[in-house]
């Protein structure tokens, strides 16, 4: 994982992908973390281990306001507490039970998490919409060269068919990158399509430049 500055924002996942009530896993530089959303829509991020034996939290399930896991059935609440220990039902569990949490901001159809103690509030891209998200298995200098133009700030522009896509980047390690596709406000479905599909032409160059060695 590439290092990103203390009190600086990563793109993580798109709001649209994390409905109510679900978990799912991501990747940030200080490791896996399991990212949930309350059934009254509250997102949030924990370190992807349980406490008690150590199983990916993100395996696990919302029930309410609170992830449980899968495993034993540890419920934690957003703040990261230990709410419940189903073994130990008249039990309030001890302060010292707990799960390692990160800031999460949902944001214009984004889900950042912070590196570290925000600074300010995330980067908005006013007049753009997410479409979709995509994993690529090369890095940022590989989609570069398949875009023929540099990235500024983890965003790509990709011009393609008269269409020109801005491509929220971030680095999952040197040959992996988390791709966010934005288009603008207000695009009709068939131009939708086209720049879903444009995105895949791209990844897939990527990964043969990737490939062929030409960017490392």
């Amino acid at each position: 994982m590439l290092p990103y500055p203390s009190g600086s924002w990563m793109p993580v996942a798109l709001s649209v992908d994390l409905p109510a009530g679900t978990v799912m896993p991501a990747q940030t530089p200080v490791g896996p973390i399991a990212l949930w959303r309350s059934r009254s829509g509250r997102a949030a991020a924990f370190a992807d281990r349980c406490p008690h034996r150590g199983m990916r939290l993100s395996r696990g399930f919302v029930r309410g306001e609170a992830l449980s896991c899968i495993y034993h059935g540890w419920s934690y609440a957003q703040a990261g507490n230990c709410l419940r220990i189903p073994a130990h039902p008249g039990l309030t569990p001890p302060e010292t039970i707990g799960v390692a949490t990160q800031p999460v901001e949902d944001s214009g159809g984004i889900i950042w998490i912070s590196v570290g103690e925000p600074t300010a509030r995330p980067p908005r891209f006013d007049g753009l919409a997410p479409l979709r998200s995509m994993i690529v298995e090369a890095g940022i200098a590989a989609l570069e060269s398949a875009a023929g133009t540099k990235a500024d700030g983890g965003l790509l522009d990709y011009a393609q068919n008269a269409q020109t896509l801005r491509l929220l980047l971030t680095p999952q390690g040197k040959a992996r990158t988390l791709m966010h596709v934005l288009v603008d406000e207000g695009t009709g479905p068939a131009k939708r399509i086209a720049a879903s599909r444009a995105a895949e032409t791209l990844r897939r160059t990527a990964e043969d430049i990737l490939r062929s060695g030409v960017a490392q």
